[in-house]
C-alpha cells in the first residue's frame, strides 16, 4: 500500500474515518486511546515517544498509554481496498501485535537457562528473532532486559546450532563500545567468528560477517580494530559474500558494510585488495541500491589510495568507464567518491587518463564544477581536469560555449 494516497491519482477519495488524524493517510494498524479518538499505531507511538502526554485531537490528558487495536475499524478499511482494488487500492496487511513483556521475560529465561533442553531453547531464541524483525518498539523492549549479556556468552560457548541461532539474533542490537572491544581484543572469539564465514550456511555467513562489522564499527581503537582486520580468512569470507546471488540482497548489504569497515583500517587494506575485492566490486556496483553504491564507492576510493589497489583496479577494464558514469548519477557522496577514485587512477596511470577521456570524463567533471555538489567533491574534480589538461580533445581547447572549460581548472582549491 502507498504511504499516501492521492484521489486525483487513484480516482477514489478515501473515507475521513478511514484515515489518521495525525499522518491524514489510509490507517493500516487503527488503535484506540483512553480518551476514544482512533490513530494509527505508528503514527500514535511516535506522537508518545516525543514526550506528548495528551490526546491530539481531544488535547485531553492520556491517563493510561494502553493502546486497543481497533478490529472493527480495520476490517471495515479491509473491506473498502478490496471494494476499491479496481483503482490500485491494496489490501492492508494484517498488522502484527506488540510483544507482550512478560512473553520476553519468559523466552528470555528460557534462552539463558543451561538446565532448560537445547530444543526449547533454540525455540525460546527464534521467536525471540521473529518478534525483534517486528518492529523497532519490540527490539527496544528485547534490549531492555539485558539481552546482550544473555546471547554473547551462548554466540561463543553454546552447542553449534544453539550458537548459530544466537548470533542471528544478537546482530539485530547494536553492542556498546566496551562490548566491541572486548570481543576486537579477544583473539579466539575473532578467530572463530573469521571460521564462520565459510560456513555451508549462507546465512550464519552473513550473520558473522555482520557482527565483525558491529564490533569494527564500534571500536574506537586503531590498535582493536586492526586486531580483527589483520585476519585474512576475515578478508576472504567478506569479499566472497559480495559474490552472493543478487537474489539474497542481505549478503550484499552486509558484506559491502563490513568491507568497508576493515577498509577504513590504513596498514590492512592490501589483504582486501589480495582477497579479490576490487574485481568484485567494480562487478557487482551495477546490484547495490542507494546507501550500499555509495559504500561500495567510498571502499574504491580507500583502496585507491594503495597501489596495490590502484593497480588492481586500473587492470579492471570496467574500472573507469564505470566511475566516469557514475558521476551526477547516484547522489553528492557516489560522485565525490568517484571523482577521488578517478583522481587517484588518473595520478598514478596515463591509461587511466587516457581511458577517461574517451570515457567522457571531461564534460562530467566540467558539469560537476557548476552543480551543487559538495565543495571536497568539486576540489577533486578541479584537480582532475588539470591533471587531464593534455589529453584533452582540441576542440573542448578554447570553445567558449563548452562550459569555459579553460577557465574551470584556475579556480584555486
Amino acid at each position: 500500500m502507498p504511504g499516501s494516497l492521492e484521489p486525483l491519482d487513484l480516482g477514489v477519495h478515501i473515507p475521513y474515518h478511514f484515515r489518521c488524524p495525525i499522518s491524514l493517510e489510509l490507517m493500516r494498524d487503527p488503535v484506540t486511546v483512553c480518551t476514544g479518538q482512533t490513530y494509527d499505531r505508528p503514527s500514535i507511538d511516535s506522537w508518545v515517544t516525543a514526550g506528548n502526554i495528551t490526546c491530539p485531537v481531544t488535547r485531553a490528558t492520556l491517563t493510561d498509554f494502553t493502546l486497543i487495536p481497533n478490529h472493527t475499524l480495520r476490517r471495515l478499511i479491509q473491506d473498502w481496498c478490496v471494494a476499491n482494488r479496481a483503482f490500485g487500492v491494496e489490501r492492508i496487511p494484517t498488522p502484527k501485535q506488540p510483544a507482550d513483556p512478560a512473553l520476553v521475560r519468559s523466552l528470555l529465561n528460557q534462552t539463558s537457562s543451561d538446565s532448560a533442553p537445547t530444543h526449547l531453547r533454540l525455540s525460546s531464541l527464534r521467536r525471540l528473532r521473529q518478534l525483534a524483525r517486528d518492529s523497532d518498539k519490540n527490539r527496544s523492549l528485547i534490549s531492555s532486559h539485558n539481552v546482550r549479556q544473555i546471547l554473547l556468552p551462548i554466540v561463543f560457548h553454546g552447542a553449534s546450532e544453539l550458537n548459530h541461532e544466537a548470533l542471528a539474533l544478537l546482530v539485530l542490537f547494536p553492542l556498546g563500545e566496551s562490548e566491541c572491544a572486548a570481543l576486537a581484543s579477544d583473539s579466539e572469539k575473532v578467530n572463530y567468528l573469521s571460521r564462520l564465514l565459510s560456513h555451508n550456511s549462507l546465512d550464519v555467513r552473513v550473520n558473522s560477517a555482520a557482527l565483525i562489522e558491529i564490533v569494527v564499527a564500534g571500536t574506537h581503537s586503531p590498535e582493536l580494530r586492526a586486531c580483527v582486520s589483520e585476519v585474512d580468512e576475515i578478508y576472504d569470507g567478506v569479499v566472497d559474500l559480495l559474490r552472493s546471488p543478487i537474489s539474497y540482497p542481505r549478503a550484499l548489504k552486509i558484506g559491502i558494510k563490513a568491507l568497508f569497515a576493515l577498509c577504513l583500517v590504513k596498514q590492512t587494506r592490501h589483504k582486501a585488495v589480495a582477497a579479490g575485492a576490487p574485481a568484485v566490486l567494480v562487478d557487482r556496483l551495477a546490484d547495490f541500491e542507494k546507501c550500499d553504491a555509495e559504500r561500495a564507492l567510498a571502499t574504491v576510493e580507500l583502496l585507491c589510495r594503495i597501489p596495490a589497489g590502484c593497480e588492481a583496479f586500473a587492470g579492471h577494464a570496467l574500472t573507469v568507464p564505470m566511475l566516469v558514469k557514475i558521476i551526477l548519477k547516484i547522489s553528492h557522496r557516489a560522485t565525490e567518491y568517484a571523482a577521488g577514485a578517478l583522481l587517484s587512477l588518473c595520478s598514478e596511470s596515463e591509461r587511466c587518463q587516457r581511458e577517461a577521456v574517451t570515457a567522457g570524463v571531461l564534460t562530467q567533471l566540467l558539469l560537476l564544477v557548476q552543480s551543487d555538489c559538495t565543495e571536497r567533491a568539486k576540489r577533486k574534480a578541479q584537480m582532475l581536469l588539470k591533471l587531464l589538461r593534455d589529453s584533452w580533445p582540441q576542440d573542448c581547447i578554447g570553445n567558449s560555449d563548452d562550459f569555459a572549460c579553460s577557465q574551470v581548472v584556475v579556480v584555486p582549491f
